[in-house]
């Protein structure tokens, strides 16, 4: 994988952000320092990047959102569709399952986030 100021700006923005970003927000973000790039110049760059293993993309309702590649996981609210990332060391130990060598691990919570949780307990759902 030859190594571009193109991919080196798209590399800094996903891992510089605390966020999920689709391909488009990353374009968006990009052209402030590169004017000229194309959103297909992001596409092919971010499909090298997880292919090289060297970011994560995720699928939440159908929008690839891409990441930065350390080890954690992921709590998706069902009703707003925010991402947060959850870093609790539950499985950060785990090299083998059973006899299996665990290279990586995707785990992705489901349910309301604190403040769609606020919202609902209005409407009877329980939380903490």
């Amino acid at each position: 994988m030859r190594n571009t100021r193109q991919k080196n700006l798209i590399l800094s923005i996903i891992n510089e952000s605390n966020e999920h970003l689709s391909a488009y927000q990353i374009y968006e973000l990009s052209k402030k320092t590169i004017p000229n790039i194309s959103l297909g110049t992001v596409y092919r760059n971010l499909s090298q990047l997880v292919d090289n293993g060297m970011i994560r993309k995720l699928i939440i309702d159908g929008v690839d959102r891409f990441d930065k590649k350390n080890r954690h996981s992921h709590f998706i609210c069902d009703k707003c569709g925010s991402v947060i990332d959850v870093f609790e060391n539950y499985f950060e130990d785990t090299d083998y399952i059973g006899d299996n060598l665990v290279m990586d691990y995707e785990i992705n919570f489901k349910g309301f986030c604190q403040k769609c949780l606020k919202e609902e307990k209005k409407y009877g759902i329980k939380g903490k």
